[in-house]
């Protein structure tokens, strides 16, 4: 029991039962794209199982969940309810994220996928695009440029997020290797040179900082700072998260543009925001226009922009929180999973949201830092990344 509380919490992204050579042409296959299970049709090629549904549908299926209809149909008539009166907007928008907050925690607490999260994320932000476009546009406040900024800002959002889910960087055994080998090159070169005294400092700094460990779990050997998630049942190179709004982990490969994906979106939102209160809003200053708005609900489409501009802003808000953690843990070289275990270890503490270790045994300055996670190199991506892998 002792054991289980001081797991910790680790992201998502399960190694593809056909990359370990295993049921190559089944249908039931979690990971299959939906291609693949075209090609498998049109060959015409059996299944092993013989009772087994046809590849397309169970692909299909596979990819469909019933928790994706209340972001789809749900979202937009709350919306709309709550822009009947102002009284029913702030109930509305004040349990709105008390229900989407006690869906995650019931997901997070089961191990479970969901694309739920993910779901409502992009229909957000296509509905609130829709709502700037129909709505605002027409209202004549709002130049063309600033059309072009805000459509640039979605397109940026959705790119970096595509990229994201490109894979976090699964450890492989090949990967094993590929790091034995360059750790014997570096030795090697190291007693070529001849400079015995720093190849006895830079072997003791090695031995902390990138002496391998074997993941019970996936029976593999696994770099430093990698970690399994339970979630999707596999190890991702330097993990730092399990993301449900991306519904994939956060890890070396993706880590970058994860967070350029925070940063475009709540740029992009801010701005957003800020050109729905100054269209409904002209004479209010923008700070204050959320508050206080007169005249506001004496129109349907008003009353309805400017209810989603407060959606917008619950929702930024949040976000901007978890770039702010980010952009901590980055400045301070340290993963969320490794600050989540100094926590229970009671080595960090907290600071605007994110803990800090006290030990600094990865930290090398502010700097040196960001130039690290800048710079660092991607790890290994699976060749099934493609559009559809946004889901």
């Amino acid at each position: 029991m002792q054991w289980e509380k001081l797991k910790p919490p680790e992201p998502d992204d399960p190694m593809c039962c056909c990359e370990c050579d295993l049921d190559q042409y089944g249908c039931c296959c979690d990971c299959e794209d939906l291609d693949e299970a075209f090609t498998r049709w049109l060959r015409d090629r059996p299944s092993k199982g013989g009772s087994c549904q046809s590849p397309v549908l169970g692909a299909i299926i596979d990819r469909m969940e019933i928790s994706l209809i209340p972001a789809l149909l749900l979202l937009p008539l709350l919306l709309r309810v709550a822009a009947l009166h102002l009284l029913l907007g702030v109930t509305i928008l004040t349990a709105l994220p008390g229900m989407v907050l006690w869906y995650y925690y019931a997901t997070h607490r089961k191990k479970k996928r969901t694309l739920f999260f993910l779901t409502l994320s992009l229909y957000s932000l296509f509905y609130m695009y829709y709502l700037f476009i129909t709505e605002i546009l027409p209202r004549g406040n709002v130049s063309q440029l600033q059309v072009y900024t805000v459509t640039t800002g979605v397109i940026l959002t959705l790119i970096s997020l595509i990229q994201t889910k490109r894979g976090p960087g699964f450890v492989t055994p090949c990967l094993h290797v590929a790091h034995s080998h360059s750790q014997e090159a570096e030795k090697d070169s190291t007693h070529l040179n001849g400079c015995i005294q720093s190849a006895a400092a830079t072997g003791t700094k090695n031995a902390l900082t990138t002496k391998l460990s074997s993941c019970p779990v996936c029976k593999i050997m696994r770099p430093p700072r990698a970690g399994h998630c339970r979630t999707c049942g596999s190890c991702v190179q330097r993990l730092d998260h399990h993301c449900v709004w991306i519904n994939s982990c956060v890890g070396q490969a993706n880590h970058r543009s994860f967070l350029l994906s925070l940063s475009v979106f709540v740029v992009t939102s801010l701005y957003g925001i800020s050109l729905v209160l100054s269209s409904l809003c002209p004479r209010q200053y923008l700070m204050t226009a959320l508050l206080y708005c007169p005249g506001v609900y004496t129109q349907s489409s008003s009353a309805l922009c400017f209810t989603c501009a407060w959606y917008s802003s619950i929702v930024t808000g949040g976000l901007f929180y978890m770039w702010l953690v980010q952009v901590v843990n980055i400045s301070l070289n340290v993963t969320e999973r490794e600050a989540q275990l100094a926590l229970r270890s009671k080595t960090g503490q907290r600071r605007l949201g994110g803990l800090v270790i006290s030990t600094g045994q990865f930290s090398r300055g502010f700097c040196q830092n960001w130039a690290e996670f800048l710079t660092m190199a991607d790890a290994s991506v699976s060749p099934r990344s493609s559009l559809t892998d946004l889901v």
